[in-house]
């Protein structure tokens, strides 16, 4: 994060989102304040609160692309969510503190997965003993089997000296006990090289029946599962007896080893810290909480789910299942059309809170060209890695993708305007018959130009209203 100037913040972001430039400044700068607030001696870095952003524009111009790749360019804590699926307290649906609960489960699995990857060397060399040890104590006659388990044959065999084992022992079990070990050694280097497998293996495995549980609190009644690892007495665990391949062998106890190997508290607090400090909130479809309450019906207070949003975005504590949660620090970014409504329609609480605000421009047929073409992930691109998969051979030509904008364009402008989603339709139309015949096309170098593109879609966008079912 200390690399990234906001210049090259928006370079990143110009690599996979068209155009607009006014919203990724503002992300950008946004991002840049976090990292010069934490350079900031303690009690002042914690009274300068993240400006939290209010994007308007149509749907489908990148408004949640822009969140979600920032989110990845500095490994935050992200989730979109819908203002849509909150409701006042009282009634049937989600309370707003489970934003924040979603966004500390998602920064323990983010934590826990780096944690995994920094012990995955050593794990995987403690699962191979263990898969070894367990090969060979399944090789062992019936008659001279220990009433030790595998994990005993384990530390037997790796804790245990060569002289320790061969004290005290007759001439016939001292030769046992060397066959045993060079037995071990020898499978321990098939299975660092991979030639064992495709061999089967029977295991013990322990699973974890992590229930969720109803919880009625002062906010409302929560779905919150239990964290078994944090309740050991009362975790449900049981064992079964499972055959399955040695690699898959190899992986789950790998998995089981990195555990033993990974701290969880130290997990759980690093991933609150990071809720706090660099957690991301897109708040999307906001405009549609946006104005005063019903006057007819049992209607839920779209006013109400404004004020029940406003302590969360103004900083308050939430308690989690991994422990208590501030939100002084979480960035907000808010988005929505303001088709049927307008910012100000917000209550102005709510509007305070969200400083900075950035309308994002409709998409013209150029930028469709541009998103065609430009993007690391463009759809044209896609489309020639998913039919070279085939042996196909894909090329678009220039007046293919200008046409295959215009067209997109067009339907938009005719129909509902979705953006650059229409894209994905118009591409999808297109590539319908290449996709299904392309395993017999095997070998093919073909050629998409404007005359192929307006061949297959030139009927559905001159008939309007089949055009408003197929595109």
């Amino acid at each position: 994060m200390e690399s990234l100037t906001p210049r090259q913040i928006v370079a990143e972001l110009d690599k996979y989102i068209v155009g607009q430039v006014q919203a990724k400044r503002a992300v950008a700068v946004a991002l840049r304040n976090r990292y010069r607030r934490q350079l900031l001696p303690p009690p002042l870095r914690d009274e300068i609160l993240p400006k939290n952003i209010l994007m308007i524009g149509p749907t489908g111009v990148g408004k949640t692309e822009i969140a979600r790749r920032l989110a990845l360019l500095v490994q935050a804590p992200f989730i979109k969510i819908e203002a849509t699926k909150f409701t006042e307290v009282g009634y049937v649906g989600r309370n707003v503190d489970s934003m924040i609960r979603d966004l500390t489960n998602v920064a323990v699995r983010m934590v826990d997965q780096e944690k995994f990857e920094a012990v995955r060397a050593k794990a995987r060399e403690r699962a191979l003993e263990r898969v070894a040890a367990q090969i060979v104590e399944n090789e062992m006659p019936k008659r001279r089997k220990r009433e030790n388990t595998a994990s005993g044959l384990f530390q037997l065999l790796t804790e245990t000296t060569e002289e320790d084992m061969d004290d005290d022992l007759p001439y016939e079990s001292r030769e046992r006990s060397a066959r045993r070990r060079r037995r071990h050694r020898q499978i321990l280097e098939q299975l660092e090289k991979g030639e064992l497998n495709d061999a089967t293996l029977t295991i013990e495995v322990t699973e974890s029946n992590s229930p969720f549980v109803q919880i009625f609190s002062s906010q409302g009644l929560e779905e919150m599962g239990i964290d078994m690892d944090l309740l050991p007495p009362f975790g449900m665990r049981s064992q079964s007896v499972r055959t399955v391949s040695v690699g898959e062998a190899i992986e789950l106890f790998t998995q089981r080893e990195a555990r033993k190997l990974i701290d969880r508290q130290a997990v759980i607090r690093e991933a609150i810290q990071r809720v706090e400090q660099m957690g991301i909130i897109f708040l999307d479809e906001i405009d549609k909480i946006a104005g005063a309450r019903s006057t007819v019906g049992p209607d839920v207070s779209r006013e109400g789910v404004q004020r029940d949003l406003l302590p969360i975005i103004e900083g308050t504590t939430v308690t989690t299942k991994y422990g208590t949660v501030r939100t002084d620090h979480i960035l907000f970014i808010a988005a929505g059309a303001f088709h049927m409504s307008k910012p100000s329609d917000l209550i102005p609480e709510l509007q305070g809170r969200l400083p900075i605000r950035v309308e994002l421009d409709p998409l013209g047929s150029e930028d469709f060209r541009r998103i065609l073409t430009e993007p690391e992930n463009a759809l044209t691109k896609q489309y020639r890695y998913l039919m070279a998969t085939e042996g196909v051979e894909l090329e678009f030509t220039e007046d293919a993708i200008g046409e295959m904008a215009r067209i997109a364009y067009e339907v938009n402008t005719r129909t509902e305007n979705i953006g650059a989603r229409r894209l994905h339709t118009v591409m999808e139309r297109l590539m319908e018959t290449l996709s299904f015949e392309a395993p017999e096309r095997k070998g093919e170098h073909i050629v998409i130009d404007a005359e192929y593109v307006r061949a297959r879609l030139a009927e559905v966008v001159q008939d309007l209203d089949l055009s408003r079912y197929i595109l």
